[in-house]
């Protein structure tokens, strides 16, 4: 259990038998009455968003969840597959409930997996993340317009609209959450 004055960014707590990670929290102390928190919570399993307002002495459940950094080793039909970099514990996540990860995850690469009552419950994906131009067409130039831009095939099948000047081998840097290109990454 969690006083309400003790919430803070980051958290997760269990509202409606799921965890849900608070995102915002504003403290508010009225002339009159007990102080509250406002929160604003997003689901780890769904994404779906929850506001509440919570009297700061009140108790609310935490959400007991562990976070581990994770290789990310390889997918097959119907599984990615995780390694713990500690324990080397190996973890099965079903493609279907994180259908959405799939562009952004290289073998290799080292991941946050959160779970919860032992069960791989999501993968966190970094903001930005750096990927090599694996197909991409050629321009000729004067057929320029300003801003004018191409779709790109990355080394995960990721589309991406980039500028005309990035070619096929380059480095680009994609923010995850919205699919647009940041920048063009230097080797």
């Amino acid at each position: 259990m969690i006083r309400g004055g003790d919430i803070v960014r980051g958290s997760c707590l269990l509202q409606k038998g799921q965890p849900y990670l608070v995102v915002e929290r504003e403290f508010h102390n009225p002339g009159k009455g007990t102080a509250v928190a406002r929160v604003k919570m997003k689901s780890i399993k769904d994404g779906s968003v929850l506001t509440m307002t919570i009297p700061t002495q009140q108790e609310v459940e935490d959400a007991q969840v562990e976070i581990h950094n994770c290789q990310y080793q390889y997918t097959d039909q119907d599984n990615y597959h995780f390694m713990d970099n500690q324990s080397y514990e190996q973890y099965e996540v079903p493609i279907a409930e994180h259908e959405d990860k799939k562009f952004y995850l290289m073998e290799g690469d080292t991941y946050e997996l959160i779970i919860w009552e032992g069960k791989v419950i999501d993968i966190k994906i970094p903001y930005k993340v750096a990927f090599t131009v694996a197909e991409s067409e050629n321009y000729i130039k004067g057929d320029t317009v300003s801003g004018a831009t191409k779709p790109v095939v990355t080394e995960t099948g990721l589309t991406v609209r980039v500028p005309l000047f990035i070619k096929q081998g380059e480095k680009i840097l994609v923010n995850t959450e919205t699919n647009e290109y940041v920048e063009r990454v230097n080797t």
